[in-house]
C-alpha cells in the first residue's frame, strides 16, 4: 500500500476528494485485478503514462492527487513496465516516494531525436517479490536487423533480466513508432515490430531462456499486419492463453477501440502458466474510480490555469473527458497478466524421478 500520510496536511476539500477517490480506486482494483500473493504468482503490467511529466504540451500540470492515483495503480502489481517517462525524473520520484522503500526502479537514459521524444523506459518493481538479476541494456539491432538497413528503432527497447519465485525471465519493454494508418509511416510501424520480434526470437532460440516483450507496440488490431509481425515469430499473447479471448478484453486505450499495448511471450517449455484467478489477464480502467466522466465541473477550477478549458459547460465536459484527464492519468490503461511462479512441485517431482539439475548446489526448476 502506498504511503499516504502527507495527505493529513492537505486542505479539507482536496484531502477529502483525494481520500474518497483513493478509496474508490482501491475497491475497483480489488474487483478488476487479482490479489497480489507472497510467492505463488507474479502480477506483470505495462502502462504508457502519458508524457510523464514534462507538461511540454501545456495540458497540465498534473495535480498532486494524480500522483497518488498513479502510485495506487502501480502498487496493484508486482512489476510494471512504464513508457513515456520524461527527462526530469523528479515527478517520477514523487511516485516512488509514495510507493515506499521496497519499491525500486531501473530506467534508461533519454532517447534523443524527433521520434525518440526525449522519453525513458522504466521498470518499477517491488523488491520483496521481484529480483533484478544484474543484466540490463538498451537493445541495439545488428546491421541486418536495422530499419531500412540504416536506422535503429525510434525509441530504444530496454531489456532487463528478472526473477520472481522460481520464474526467471528477460523482459523487454518498447514504445514503438506510431506513424500513420497507411503508407510509409504505417510500414515503419510494422517493420519496427517485426525487427524487435525477430531479434528476441533469435536470442530465445540461442540461449533457451524465457523472453517477454511488452509495452506500447502501436498494434492496430488483432488481425492487422502489426499483430502478424508478432505472430510470425511464434510469440504467445494473453488471448492465446485464455478461454475468453474476446478482443475487447485487450483494448488498452481510454477510447476503448485500440490494441496498442501488448504483452507477448517466448517461453521455455512448460514455464508459461497463467495464475489461478478468474481475471488473470486484462485491462484496468481506473477512470471508473478517479477522474470519472461526471467530474468536469469539479476539476474546472483546479485545471483551468492551463488556459485550454472552454468557457461553455458542455464543451468543458468534452475537453475534460477526451483530453484534460488523460494528461492527469493517461490515454492508455494498464494491461496486466497473472503468471504462476511457484515451480516447487515440478522440481520435487524431478528429484523423485532421479533427474538432477545442472548445478546441484543451486537447485533451479528452470534447468533442463
Amino acid at each position: 500500500m502506498p504511503m499516504y500520510w502527507p495527505l493529513k496536511f492537505w486542505g479539507n476539500s482536496d484531502r477529502e476528494r483525494t481520500v474518497d477517490h483513493i478509496t474508490a480506486l482501491r475497491k475497483h482494483i480489488a474487483k478488476s485485478v487479482p490479489t497480489r500473493t507472497a510467492s505463488e504468482t507474479l502480477l506483470l503490467a505495462t502502462w504508457n503514462i502519458r508524457d510523464f511529466d514534462s507538461n511540454k504540451f501545456k495540458e497540465g500540470p498534473r495535480l498532486a492527487e494524480s500522483f497518488h492515483y498513479i502510485a495506487e495503480v502501480i502498487s496493484a502489481f508486482d512489476l510494471v513496465a512504464i513508457q513515456e517517462v520524461n527527462e526530469d525524473m523528479r515527478p517520477f520520484e514523487k511516485v516512488m516516494d509514495l510507493l515506499g522503500p521496497t519499491w525500486k526502479y531501473i530506467a534508461t537514459d533519454l532517447t534523443e531525436g524527433t521520434s525518440g521524444n526525449g522519453e525513458r523506459m522504466v521498470f518499477v518493481y517491488d523488491s520483496n517479490k521481484v529480483q533484478f538479476k544484474y543484466i540490463a541494456g538498451e537493445v541495439v539491432l545488428p546491421n541486418n536487423g536495422l530499419i531500412d538497413d540504416k536506422y535503429q528503432l525510434a525509441r530504444s527497447p530496454f531489456l532487463v533480466r528478472f526473477q520472481s519465485g522460481w520464474f526467471k525471465f528477460n523482459l523487454c519493454t518498447v514504445h514503438l513508432y506510431y506513424g500513420d494508418d497507411s503508407g510509409e509511416g504505417y510500414q515503419r510501424r510494422v517493420t519496427e515490430i517485426d525487427a524487435i520480434a525477430k531479434f528476441l526470437k533469435k536470442r530465445a532460440d540461442k540461449d533457451q531462456q524465457n523472453y517477454i516483450l511488452l509495452g506500447d507496440m502501436n498494434v492496430v488490431s488483432p488481425e492487422d499486419e502489426t499483430m502478424k509481425a508478432l505472430k510470425k515469430y511464434k510469440f504467445v499473447l494473453p488471448a492465446d492463453l485464455t478461454q475468453d479471448n474476446n478482443a475487447l478484453r485487450w483494448v488498452s486505450n481510454m477510447g476503448g477501440d485500440k490494441h496498442y499495448d501488448q504483452i507477448a511471450f517466448l517461453p521455455r517449455k512448460d514455464e508459461l502458466k497463467l495464475g489461478p484467478s478468474k481475471n488473470n489477464a486484462g485491462v484496468l480502467n481506473y477512470y471508473n474510480a478517479v477522474f470519472t466522466e461526471g467530474e468536469a465541473e469539479t476539476y474546472y477550477p483546479l485545471g483551468k490555469s492551463n488556459g485550454n478549458w472552454p468557457e461553455a459547460e458542455d464543451k468543458r465536459k468534452k475537453y475534460y473527458t477526451k483530453k484534460w484527464r488523460t494528461w492527469q492519468m493517461s490515454d492508455h490503461l494498464p494491461l496486466f497478466i497473472e503468471l504462476q511462479i511457484d515451480f516447487t512441485e515440478k522440481y520435487l517431482n524431478r528429484i523423485r524421478e532421479g533427474i538432477q539439475p545442472k548445478s546441484p548446489s543451486t537447485p533451479d526448476a528452470t534447468d533442463d
